[in-house]
């Protein structure tokens, strides 16, 4: 089985596959289709076990982490590969809806159509994928308030968080050791990424992102569907973070001014390649965005 290593600011699969949580500004709902927002650091990452008789019991798992995220702050996930050459298949949930298909979360592998991410050669996640090309950001929200992706499509609020599923691909199918055409292989980044008493919080959609969910180049047939890892992302907010580890909630680098550099307008917190990319899914295209959420509730 895959090894899994919780690291303070990333989740080592094998050891060489990584998977991270970056920090992002909130992009303006404003019609335009914008493009991947800037890395403002990482979401450090805590185990839930070192906290267990202060957190909820069902949030108990040997693979079960949270991060402290403020309301309404922009998350993208990364995944990193220091063998590129052994890529991984990546089911990515919110609140237990696949966030490629809209579907319930399910620790199997579908490819027509595709509900998943093969890493490389994606190399991040910055929403929903809602229409070809296009994603809608990741924005933190309590639950309980009906904002959230899981409240849309499955009308309740009960699980929250992220949901990871890695699979492995099938033994023999990579070498082991790096090909002398690695560097063709090896992916590049993307240039340089720069409230509430409800404890946990899920994940809404947010401004479009021009982002396509590549295809599967190898097939569904590359992965070992018996050979996975999972992970859960539970999410706090930042009051009840401090009470319940005791710490100071970790201090984000973004402010006023910080938009103001980027171009946006502020929002206080209360890999484009020549590929084609999947057909997108109709139950998160008619997701609401947070904005419109509030535009209802001012009517």
């Amino acid at each position: 089985m895959l090894d899994v290593q919780i690291e303070p600011e990333s989740v080592r699969i094998d050891s060489h596959f990584v998977v991270s949580f970056k920090r992002t500004l909130r992009l303006p709902e404003d019609g335009t289709l914008h493009k991947t927002p800037p890395n403002f650091g990482v979401f450090p990452i805590y185990r839930v076990e070192e906290f267990a008789g202060r957190l909820p019991k069902n949030w108990q798992g040997e693979r079960s982490v949270f991060i402290p995220m403020y309301q309404r702050e922009g998350l993208y996930i990364r995944f990193d590969n220091e063998k590129a050459w052994q890529p991984y298949a990546v089911k990515v949930s919110i609140g237990g809806i696949n966030a490629i298909s809209g579907e319930p979360q399910a620790n199997t592998l579908r490819a027509e159509p595709q509900d998943y991410l093969v890493c490389p050669p994606q190399l991040w996640l910055d929403g929903i994928y809602t229409d070809r090309g296009t994603t809608r950001q990741f924005l933190a929200t309590p639950l309980g308030q009906g904002e959230t992706v899981e409240a849309a499509l499955s009308g309740s609020e009960n699980v929250g968080g992220i949901q990871l599923t890695i699979f492995a691909p099938k033994p023999g199918t990579f070498p082991e050791n790096a090909p002398e055409t690695k560097a063709t292989l090896r992916p590049t980044a993307f240039g340089r990424r720069r409230g509430p008493e409800t404890a946990e919080m899920g994940l809404a959609a947010g401004a479009g992102i021009k982002q396509k969910v590549l295809p599967d180049p190898y097939g569904i047939e590359t992965w070992d569907q018996n050979n996975f890892a999972e992970l859960t992302v539970h999410i706090l907010n930042s009051a009840q973070f401090q009470s319940i580890t005791g710490l100071d909630t970790p201090a984000t680098t973004i402010n006023e001014e910080t938009y103001a550099e980027n171009g946006f307008p502020w929002f206080p917190l209360y890999g484009e390649t020549e590929q084609g990319d999947v057909s997108p899914s109709d139950l998160l295209a008619g997701v609401k965005t947070v904005g419109e959420i509030d535009e209802l509730k001012n009517e």
